[in-house]
């Protein structure tokens, strides 16, 4: 149960909850996708509809800031005297919609379903912009700390300019604590903090066989077509279990690991009957201590306009998640030597287009990550869980480098029911809520 002064904060929440909410659906309107040259101007959009928000709180100090790359947006709330200072991280891009027709509703308009908002962004990250917004509200613009806000708008790409970004404005973004609030919870009902991430490398693998297509009946068994040897060439990417099998990458184990059912994977999944999950190992060290590779996209000939020819050159695209204790750097060399080893009947591969992002670790321990437990497990009403992710978010480890001696504290708004990144993205509303009591009840207890 809340005492006196708790309750209190999650009553102020709950009063501009309604408001919030409203602001959250209009964000959602905004396409602001950071991979497509086409919505720049929605990235723009976004960023100052974002400076208008905390500017309504009465700050002056509300900025657009940039370093190379993407709009972000700074805003500073003084530290009363003899207080902590507590900077509140989300990002305000979103994922490309993929197919439109498969979703239920349109995704850049969002739709409340059995107690779910639906649409893009809803649960990565623009339900974290509100958790936000709605935290700062229920103090009117004075939080009992002093607040700096960083809202990004390139993380879904990597994040490529928050290096310098940390760099140009260290010292105002300099804190105790960074609230990162881009991560996922265990489940619906069950907060958690994000101990450790996996990284990324992406890269596109190109195969060439021939210098032009030619017959496929005159020349089929003789010249190797490249879409073939290029099948060959992801299929040595896994062993037969399904593990990965490039060698030289990390490979870790959880100290304490969590129960994660089969059945519960299968829910979540959407595994079709009949069809098996890869590798070796628990659940947990599969999705957070070891690395995996994934085929994520292809460019052949389509078949509604194919023929009968052998094809000179396809791609693939390619994202390796790399275990904690690892780097990408060493991951990245060690993909690309396996790539170029292993092509078949001498296939020409050509990689491009190498992105990464570091993994991290984030020790939860401390004073002000003992205030966060009491403080979610206030709101919640349960004790939160301290879990691995498999996704990446390089941003994180980017923070570390910058400020070492803070608490990183990674908080969420999503659950494994959300679909981030895919159809019908979806935020559960009563975590939301709960999520923003949260980071209330955190500022108010730093300041005691």
């Amino acid at each position: 149960m809340a005492s006196g002064r708790d309750q209190e904060v999650i009553d102020q929440v709950r009063e501009v909850l309604p408001g919030v909410l409203d602001d959250l659906r209009s964000m959602v309107r905004i396409p602001s996708v950071s991979s497509q040259a086409a919505h720049a101007g929605d990235i723009t959009a976004m960023a100052d509809q974002l400076v208008g928000y905390l500017k309504m709180l009465g700050w002056d100090d509300v900025r657009i800031i940039e370093a190379g790359g993407k709009p972000a947006v700074l805003a500073h709330y003084p530290a009363p005297e003899g207080k902590p200072t507590v900077c509140l991280y989300s990002h305000y891009d979103v994922q490309p919609t993929g197919d439109l027709d498969a979703w239920t509703s349109d995704p850049f308009v969002a739709v409340e379903r059995d107690g779910r908002l639906y649409g893009r962004g809803t649960a990565d990250d623009k339900g974290g912009l509100g958790v936000h917004l709605a935290a700062l509200r229920a103090f009117k613009g004075k939080p009992p700390v002093g607040v700096t806000v960083l809202f990004e708008g390139e993380e879904e790409i990597g994040s490529p300019s928050l290096d310098a970004l940390l760099d140009k404005y260290t010292d105002e973004l300099e804190a105790d604590a960074y609230l990162i609030c881009d991560c996922g919870n265990w489940e619906v009902g069950t907060p958690a903090f994000t101990t450790s991430l996996r990284g990324v490398v992406d890269c596109v693998v190109q195969v060439s066989t021939l210098d032009h297509a030619i017959h496929s009946g005159e020349y089929g068994g003789v010249a190797p077509d490249a879409l073939t040897a290029l099948c060959r060439l992801m299929a040595t990417l896994h062993d037969e279990r399904g593990n990965v099998a490039v060698e030289g990458l990390v490979s870790g184990h959880a100290p304490e690991q969590l129960e994660y059912p089969d059945a519960r994977m299968r829910a979540e999944t959407g595994v079709l009957d009949g069809v098996e999950f890869i590798g070796d190992d628990s659940f947990v060290d599969r999705m957070w201590n070891k690395p995996s590779i994934s085929v994520i996209g292809l460019d052949t000939t389509p078949i509604a306009v194919s023929s009968n020819v052998l094809i000179p050159s396809a791609s693939a695209r390619v994202s390796l998640r790399v275990a904690p204790g690892d780097t990408a750097e060493n991951a990245r060399e060690k993909l690309f030597a396996h790539l170029r080893s292993h092509a078949p009947w001498g296939a020409r591969v050509t990689l491009s287009n190498a992105e990464a992002g570091e993994p991290a670790s984030l020790p939860f321990e401390g004073p002000i990550a003992e205030e966060a437990r009491a403080a979610f497990a206030t709101a919640w009403g349960t004790e939160p869980v301290l879990n691995g992710t498999g996704g990446s978010i390089g941003m994180i480890a980017s923070f570390q480098r910058a400020f070492p001696q803070a608490t990183i504290l990674g908080t969420a708004v999503s659950d494994p029911h959300s679909r981030m990144h895919g159809i019908d993205e979806s935020l559960h509303l009563g975590d939301w809520r709960k999520a923003a009591a949260s980071e209330a009840l955190l500022l108010d207890r730093l300041a005691r």
